[in-house]
């Protein structure tokens, strides 16, 4: 999604980041609501920088077999690619969008996950479709591109279950004029369920702007994140089918005067998800935790080697969990 932050502010921003080049960290500010929250981060734990060059980052993966991170950014239709050795390398260009000239201000991938065959999955905007590819080499394969006959808007954010269907959003964040966008062919900013013989499902066509997706550990349910003026996190009983059940909201970010973009579960349930200028910690009860501030705008967040890896506007950055 689009965000905006004010100028002091990221020139503050910028100036804590100078200041500590050396260390490549700066303090980041970690409230807790709860106890619990003191249990997953420490109240002193730094942020560590690892890259800010970028125009807006998104979709962070740690790939644990290679113990490097990948992340998109959809402004430059990139895949970008960290480790401790090398640093932040390309990985992946063009990452969303294969055709010819301007298309959109972020034709790029969003989302990437590692499905359970190993592949990199990539939720492309630009090209409107969700693929996967061999992480060692060879090209893309379409997994879905359309509905019922009809192109989706812009695939935003997946996840899988564990019967190997894919559950995925798909707002109008990547099309030109978005909602107004003479290219939309579906009329609904839908959620969409892929199922091993390839069927492609609506499940969801209540929501206005869809973004981030998660199961909880168990995989009995299913939650979104949607993105507007009505920002909230809802909940979707799973059935035994793949199919989902009314839903409810689980955490309504109105109250918080932000809103929840992507959207990460650990192993006890508690929901990680980009915030405003931050990461918000939710428990599956719906009680908030706490909130990492990174000072910008923040879209996502995952796991990996007892680290938090952040993508921030222009950052990437880590912390350190307990």
């Amino acid at each position: 999604m689009r965000k905006f932050i004010s100028l002091p502010f990221f020139l503050f921003f910028l100036f804590l980041s100078t200041i500590n080049a050396q260390n490549k960290a700066i303090a980041a500010k970690v409230i807790a609501y709860s106890p619990v929250f003191n249990k997953l981060i420490s109240q002193d734990a730094t942020l560590e920088i690892l890259g800010d060059q970028f125009v807006w980052a998104e979709g962070p993966l740690w790939i644990k077999n290679g113990h490097y991170l990948l992340f998109s950014d959809p402004r430059q239709n990139i895949i970008f690619s960290w480790d401790a050795k090398n640093g932040i390398q390309e990985f992946l260009k063009p990452s969303g969008y294969t055709g010819h000239g301007f298309y959109s201000p972020e034709p790029g991938s969003n989302g990437l996950m590692l499905n359970k065959d190993g592949d990199l999955v990539l939720t492309e905007q630009g090209d409107r479709r969700i693929s996967k590819m061999p992480l060692n080499g060879g090209g893309k394969l379409t997994i879905a591109d359309h509905w019922q006959g009809k192109r989706f808007n812009s695939p935003n954010d997946i996840c899988q279950h564990s019967s190997g269907a894919y559950y995925f959003t798909d707002p109008p964040y990547g099309l030109n004029k978005q909602e107004n966008d003479s290219l939309r062919e579906t009329k609904e900013f839908g959620v969409y369920r892929v199922g091993t013989d390839g069927k492609v499902t609506q499940i969801i066509s209540s929501l206005t702007h869809p973004n981030g997706i998660c199961f909880s550990p168990d995989e009995k349910t299913l939650y979104v994140s949607q993105t507007d003026a009505d920002a909230y996190i809802m909940r979707y009983p799973v059935k035994a089918d793949g199919s989902i059940g009314k839903g409810k909201i689980f955490f309504d970010m109105r109250k918080y005067h932000t809103a929840a973009d992507g959207m990460k579960v650990d192993a006890n349930g508690n929901i990680y998800t980009g915030a405003g200028n931050g990461i918000m910690v939710i428990a599956p009860d719906g009680n908030l935790l706490g909130k990492i501030e990174t000072g910008v705008p923040t879209s996502n967040c995952a796991f990996g080697e007892g680290y938090l890896y952040i993508t921030a506007g222009s950052y990437v950055c880590r912390i350190k969990l307990l």
